[in-house]
């Protein structure tokens, strides 16, 4: 099953690395990766997605708790939550498919990052389905010539945050 672990971690170099290696040590894959400083710069947000059963993704959690970085943790799967992602894309243009390109991007809610006499690069955003059907739809229509996906970001909804115990203790 698909799972979305979002975690807060030190910004500090080496924190992402130690994460990856408890990852790689434990045979655990990860199928996407995003990671960014947070409003505090001190603190980055880690979102991975990843496939296992409840066991294996409780076992990651634990695992990564143990590591002196991980500030807090949480699988955000079972719990109501927003997720995006971004895509950039660039495809082959030409007088035969620019027009359906610039449809297809505007029904899509993309943005047309550039036009060139034989390209098109546009970005879109949404969930993976969604980017992936783009994908898709859109190499049906244009040769894709390269792509960039961000990987999912996700939070929760409402006014849970994902925040450090010292930061969230009543006071």
């Amino acid at each position: 099953m698909r799972h979305i672990i979002s975690m807060l971690l030190q910004n500090e170099a080496g924190a992402l690395a130690r994460v990856a290696g408890m990852f790689a040590a434990r045979g655990y894959n990860i199928d996407s990766l995003t990671v960014a400083a947070t409003h505090d710069p001190k603190v980055s947000r880690l979102t991975m997605v990843t496939f296992g059963d409840d066991g294996v993704i409780a076992q990651i959690i634990n695992q990564s708790r143990k590591l002196i970085d991980v500030l807090e943790i949480a699988d955000l799967t079972s719990r109501d939550h927003l997720e995006s992602e971004l895509l950039v894309v660039k495809v082959a243009s030409s007088a035969s498919n620019a027009a359906a390109i610039a449809r297809f991007t505007e029904l899509n809610f993309g943005i047309v990052l550039e036009e060139t006499e034989s390209t098109r690069t546009l970005q879109f955003t949404g969930r993976g389905s969604h980017i992936s059907a783009v994908l898709a739809e859109l190499g049906g229509m244009a040769p894709i010539l390269e792509l960039a996906r961000s990987g999912t970001a996700a939070l929760e909804r409402g006014q849970s945050v994902l925040a450090p115990a010292e930061l969230t203790a009543p006071a």
